[in-house]
């Protein structure tokens, strides 16, 4: 990958990071809730990805934009895992049990704010309702904060089947621990790494997050080759969307504290030379993995896919997602539940699905939605592949998205090809940073970018 300064500040623009396709600001109210669950209760063999939203954290995190309720009272988590329970069995009723689970997520929030016999209850219900697979194809992962675990909540997340867990590093400097009120020495996180290893977890995954208050080059070099020493198998690297006037807590991050526009861009670079120096494959967007990972081969293969998890090789499912706000994708059909946990409870507790809004795809909406995903795992797109899945000639149906994409070809961002009647469009190794300016040009709903954060 080849980094140019002034083509990334140049199209820095604020879009959508396409977790999915159309993005959850297309999510309306307006879509009955008996059409929804008319989709969910379409026969399908695909196999079931489950995501379990768990609100709960012990600490404010000064820099989270998550939905969360920060409490010490560890009790809710008994009551959460009862509605979750209820929910799921709302769920199973409309679909095939028998259809095998392949992937599993637990999120937050902190999961493991749930205590051991919590996590138990709420995996045994899961048992109960769902055909978990559990040949060690499956990919149960877990994210974690080293704050708020030990050493017997992992040893039953282990037996419980979790292969995979993720860990907020964020920043390993003091300073900037204190300046976002997230103070985890570096001690605490290797005793955690040291656990997970001991227990034979298949992966680790670490989050970093770039422009944060108080960092700067040499502090985050220091923290990058702190993270190289521990050697997880993934890396993401995030960037921070400074946005205090939507997310209250952001208000204690002063604007002083923060790196510059250009001090951001060399952090980013920064992170990119180190970690692929170090040997890591950069898959896209923030994302880095080891040669061997099953990312890295699902992407060589040509198999790597995006949902809500962001890049993954079990895209190929229908997500149920559980908890308040949590996002569902059935077939053609997305469901996000109620972002207010009263609200979400009272809907559970009278029997009833606590979807607050949804969306149902048309024809268009999935042509795009192939087509934007494969830019965004593969870099490159062969008309030929969307013509052929549904019935359509490229290069007339998008005549006018190709148009807009010129000064992107001008600027050396992506290179079309013409090859008679068929389109192949390939992202360069200097375009491979703004990969989602490429796919805004396919997004027909882009009309105000308002509710995103910047590209880089």
């Amino acid at each position: 990958m080849l980094w140019d300064s002034q083509l990334i500040q140049k199209y820095n623009l604020a879009g959508p990071r396409y977790t999915s396709y159309p993005t959850a600001p297309q999510f309306s109210t307006d879509v009955s809730k008996m059409e929804l669950i008319g989709k969910m209760l379409e026969p399908s063999h695909s196999p079931l990805s489950l995501y379990f939203h768990v609100p709960f954290c012990a600490h404010l995190c000064y820099y989270c934009a998550c939905n969360k309720i920060v409490t010490k009272q560890y009790d809710k988590g008994t009551e959460y895992v009862e509605l979750l329970g209820e929910e799921m069995r709302l769920r199973a009723l409309m679909i095939d049990q028998s259809r095998p689970v392949t992937q599993l997520h637990f999120g937050g929030g902190t999961p493991t704010f749930l205590s051991e016999q919590n996590l138990e209850t709420l995996f045994s219900r899961i048992h109960e309702l769902f055909n978990l697979v559990t040949d060690g194809s499956q990919d149960f992962s877990i994210e974690i904060d080293p704050r708020e675990v030990n050493r017997s909540q992992l040893e039953v997340l282990r037996k419980l089947g979790f292969n995979r867990v993720s860990l907020g590093i964020q920043d390993f400097n003091d300073d900037v621990q204190k300046a976002i009120h997230r103070i985890q020495p570096l001690e605490l996180v290797e005793s955690v790494v040291n656990d997970v290893r001991d227990l034979d977890f298949n992966s680790i995954n670490f989050d970093l997050i770039y422009g944060l208050p108080k960092q700067t080059l040499s502090g985050f070099k220091e923290t990058l080759d702190k993270v190289i020493a521990l050697s997880p198998d993934r890396i993401s690297v995030f960037n921070y969307a400074h946005l205090p006037q939507r997310f209250a807590p952001q208000r204690r991050i002063l604007d002083e504290d923060l790196p510059s526009p250009e001090q951001k861009l060399a952090l980013l670079k920064l992170s990119i030379d180190t970690l692929t120096d170090a040997g890591y494959v950069y898959i896209g967007m923030d994302h880095f993995a080891k040669p061997n990972d099953s990312l890295t081969k699902a992407q060589q293969e040509g198999h790597l896919q995006r949902n809500f998890q962001g890049y993954t090789t079990h895209a190929e499912t229908d997500l149920l997602a559980f908890g308040v706000s949590a996002i569902s994708q059935v077939g053609n059909a997305y469901f996000q539940n109620h972002t207010d946990l009263s609200l979400y409870q009272n809907c559970i507790e009278n029997g009833q699905l606590a979807i607050m809004k949804g969306y149902i795809s048309c024809q268009d909406d999935r042509i795009r939605h192939a087509l934007i995903m494969q830019l965004l795992c593969h870099n490159h797109l062969k008309s030929s592949d969307i013509e052929q899945s549904f019935g359509i000639r490229f290069s007339q149906y998008f005549a006018d998205e190709l148009a807009s994409l010129k000064a992107l070809e001008d600027d050396g961002v992506i290179k079309v090809y013409y090859n008679e009647e068929q389109v192949d469009l390939e992202i360069t190794e200097v375009g491979r940073l703004l990969v989602r300016c490429v796919c805004m040009a396919f997004d027909k709903y882009l009309t105000n970018n308002n509710s995103f954060s910047k590209v880089i």
